[in-house]
């Protein structure tokens, strides 16, 4: 019997070993508080403009437009590290943001 215990367990101890020095496990970085709030705010931001985005008629093509706008340029700016520029584009956008949404209850408005 204590062989056969022996026998399931190696296989196991190996699989958690290796799970646990791979290479992938060592080179990921948990973010800072700092980083991890930023990137909350962030995701927060595109939440609010892709809801805003769907009050739009589904008739206008402006809200397709909108849609894709904002994702391409939160895409473009994807790769950004510096948490001081995510900050100036976060109070940019939610500036922008603001804009556009006086603009789409507007319309929605209109339709309405």
């Amino acid at each position: 019997m204590r062989a056969y215990q022996q026998k399931i367990s190696r296989p196991l101890s190996r699989s958690l070993a290796s799970v646990q020095s791979s290479p992938r496990a060592r080179q990921r970085r948990l973010p800072t508080l700092a980083q991890f709030l930023l990137r909350n705010r962030v995701i927060a931001l595109y939440r609010s403009i892709i809801r805003a985005t769907n009050q739009i008629p589904h008739s206008s093509a402006i809200r397709a437009e909108m849609k894709k706008f904002a994702r391409d340029e939160f895409e473009r700016q994807r790769g950004i590290t510096d948490e001081t520029k995510i900050r100036y584009l976060l109070s940019s956008g939610k500036t922008e943001f603001e804009k556009m949404e006086r603009y789409v209850l507007e319309q929605a408005a209109r339709k309405g």
